[in-house]
């Protein structure tokens, strides 16, 4: 099927890379979604004639690509969920940055607030209404200077909270905004169409809902910076 890269499934779980350009849930009319498409998969391997169940645990940015788990049942959906929200979820990615980081290891600690109405977020003070905690821990891994004058720093970025568009502002407001991110790097902001984003969930892990077995998905990490 179009779309559809499982890695793991049994009767709790899927576990599949979501490609670029798809959006995990979608209001838009004919437009595909990594829900449709996985309750479509569920749909054609079931003998029932019931409406399969499919849970969304977390989410990534239609431009961004990656691991993503869902639940089959509500039993593990409320697992997972407790995991995401607490702990022992752990979510990894590559990046691809405009320009360096002021250390080649190093945590980012900002509070961020969503503007619903652009479907963006901001670095704000801690006392600003609605403003949430964001950290992540970064490693540089490739450094690459351009022939004009750029800097391309390619990263991987450990998520300690799940905030809206965290890892693209909280490495804008660093002075490393993401490579084809048209939100919150300038170089991209004025680009017509669509353009895919270098920010790559590589590793996902997380204790079964069923069995308790610790679980570990890793993609093929990149040889030196992506272009």
């Amino acid at each position: 099927m179009e779309h559809l890269n499982i890695l793991y499934e049994d009767k709790d779980i899927i576990v599949c890379d979501k490609p670029v350009g798809i959006p995990v849930q979608t209001r838009k009319l004919g437009q595909a979604d990594m829900e449709s498409i996985l309750k479509n998969h569920l749909a054609s391997t079931s003998s029932g004639s019931r409406a399969p169940y499919l849970a969304v645990i977390h989410r990534l940015d239609q431009p961004v690509s990656g691991l993503m788990v869902f639940a089959k049942n509500p039993k593990s959906a409320a697992e997972l969920s407790r995991q995401l929200t607490g702990s022992g979820f752990c979510k990894d990615y590559h990046a691809v940055c405009c320009g360096t980081l002021p250390n080649s290891v190093g945590t980012l600690v900002d509070y961020l607030v969503k503007d619903g109405k652009t479907n963006t977020s901001r670095v704000c003070s801690k006392d600003t209404p609605q403003a949430k905690r964001a950290e992540l821990s970064y490693e540089v891994i490739d450094t690459q200077h351009m022939g004009n004058g750029d800097t391309l720093t390619t990263v991987t970025v450990h998520l300690k909270t799940g905030r809206h568009h965290q890892i693209r502002v909280q490495m804008a407001h660093a002075g490393a905004p993401l490579w084809g991110d048209n939100k919150y790097n300038p170089q991209f902001v004025q680009t017509r169409g669509y353009t895919p984003i270098s920010l790559r969930a590589y590793h996902l892990s997380f204790r079964h809902p069923a069995t308790g077995k610790q679980m570990n998905f890793t993609l093929e990490q990149p040889q030196g910076t992506a272009s």
